[in-house]
This record gives structure tokens, C-alpha cells and sequence, in this order.
């Protein structure tokens, strides 16, 4: 029940420093927003939060050792979203994925609890495997919103322009681009498994379930031609149950 708490306030978290970005039209205003949620996640620590999201941070971030620095790295990640709408490469990118994802990975796993360091390395690279295959997924929806997640380095290297993204046009060149988007991501993946030790693997189940989903995900977005600038690949919700049932089992 404990538990059940804390990831429920970090995911209420996510959500309301993220809607800041999605939902203000005006930047100064999210500047601002964003700046109270930083004084709140300080006062949660130190202080009388106001917001009732940040009281149930207050009430589990210590029992389940979840650092302030690590909060507030996520409002920083928010804050590029405000700065930038292009990445010039991936590593820039690497640290976009890392705030907003990564981060997240490691708040995660000190809730579900682990014995062996080596899983923060797997919420790590597992975070950046979520934040790969949304950005896969999303292509199509954040350029409508004029942002491109994908370096624009590797752009450059399949020869597909800024213009072919606006403007939805789904060559050659940009279905050979997203499948070696998809092989990054399903190396984090890869990576990720390899990297849980086998003592953590049943507190840490949530997150292989949510693994499994994502890249089935991604096979469905290969498998349908890699068409993310013109539709948004998702699963049904019995598929998506009959993947965590099998999951769960098999632990």
C-alpha cells in the first residue's frame, strides 16, 4: 500500500510538471509555473507544500529514499522542452531522455525496492528505452507541435529534411531513419534486461511488464512500415493485458 502511494504521487508528479509544457501557450507563463513546482518540491522537503501531489511527496520521499535533486532534475528536463525544439545530436538528446526518463527509472526502482546496485544501471537505461520508443511512436504529433525529437544529425546522415517531417512526407529515407531509431531503442532495451540482477528481477516485475508492452510496441510500428508522421501506433488494451499476464509469470 505503501508503495502503491509513492508511485502514484511520482506518476501525479510527471503529470502536472509535464501538462505545464503541453498546456501553456505562453512560455513565460510556464517559466513561472515551473518555478513553483520547484519553491513546492523544496517546501516538501523542507517546508509546507501547498499542492496535495506535493504533500504525498512529503509523506513517502523519505521512507523510500527519494532525493530531492532528483525531482527537481525532472522540472529541468520540463525546462528544455521550453528551450529547445531541436536536437542536434543524440548525445544532447541522452540528456533531454535522462531527466525526464531515466530519472523517472531511478525514483522507480528505489520505490519497488532492490538489493543489488546494478538495477539503478537497468531504471536508467530503462527509462531511456520508454523515452526512445515514445519519441519513435510521437514523431508525427510533436512535429504538428513544431518539435523534432530526432537528432538532427541523423536526419542529415539518411538524407531526410526538416521539411519532409512537417510536412509528413514518408519516404525511403525516412523509414530506413525510424527502424535505426527503433534498433537504438530496442538496444537500451537489451541493455536494460541484461543489466537486472536476478535477485531484484520480482520486486522490479512492473517495469518488465511495461518493457514487454513497449516493444511490442515498436514491432508494430516496424511491422506497419514505420508510418509515425501519418498515424500513432498504439495497442489494444486486451493485447496490452495479455502481454502483462505473460510477463508477470514468467517474473
Amino acid at each position: 500500500e505503501a508503495r502503491r502511494r509513492a508511485i502514484t504521487a511520482l506518476y501525479a508528479f510527471c503529470r502536472e510538471v509535464d501538462d505545464v509544457v503541453d498546456e501553456c501557450s505562453d512560455v513565460g507563463v510556464a517559466r513561472m509555473k515551473l518555478a513553483w513546482w520547484r519553491q513546492e518540491i523544496a517546501s516538501a522537503y523542507h517546508g509546507q507544500p501547498q499542492h496535495p501531489v506535493a504533500r504525498a511527496l512529503a509523506e513517502v520521499g523519505g521512507r523510500f529514499n527519494l532525493p530531492q535533486q532528483r525531482l527537481q532534475e525532472i522540472i529541468d528536463g520540463m525546462e528544455m522542452d521550453l528551450e529547445h525544439n531541436r536536437y542536434p545530436d543524440f548525445a544532447s538528446l541522452r540528456v533531454y531522455c535522462h531527466r525526464v526518463a531515466s530519472v523517472v527509472g531511478l525514483l522507480s526502482a528505489e520505490i519497488f525496492g532492490y538489493q543489488d546496485q546494478r538495477t539503478l544501471e537497468y531504471a536508467a537505461d530503462l527509462g531511456m528505452a520508454f523515452q526512445l520508443t515514445n519519441i519513435v511512436r510521437d514523431v508525427g504529433e510533436d512535429a504538428r507541435r513544431n518539435r523534432i525529437y530526432l537528432p538532427l544529425d541523423e536526419l542529415t546522415e539518411y538524407g531526410v529534411s526538416v521539411a519532409d517531417i512537417t510536412s509528413a512526407r514518408e519516404t525511403d529515407s525516412f523509414r530506413h531513419l525510424i527502424k535505426f531509431q527503433i534498433e537504438r531503442a530496442l538496444g537500451f532495451y537489451d541493455r536494460a534486461i541484461s543489466e537486472l540482477p536476478a535477485v531484484d528481477r520480482k520486486p522490479q516485475r512492473a517495469g518488465l511488464v511495461m518493457a514487454a508492452i513497449y516493444r511490442t510496441l515498436l514491432d508494430e510500428i516496424r511491422n506497419d512500415g514505420c508510418r509515425v508522421l501519418t498515424q500513432r501506433t498504439s495497442l489494444t488494451p486486451v493485447r496490452k493485458l495479455w502481454i502483462a499476464w505473460k510477463t508477470w509469470i514468467k517474473g
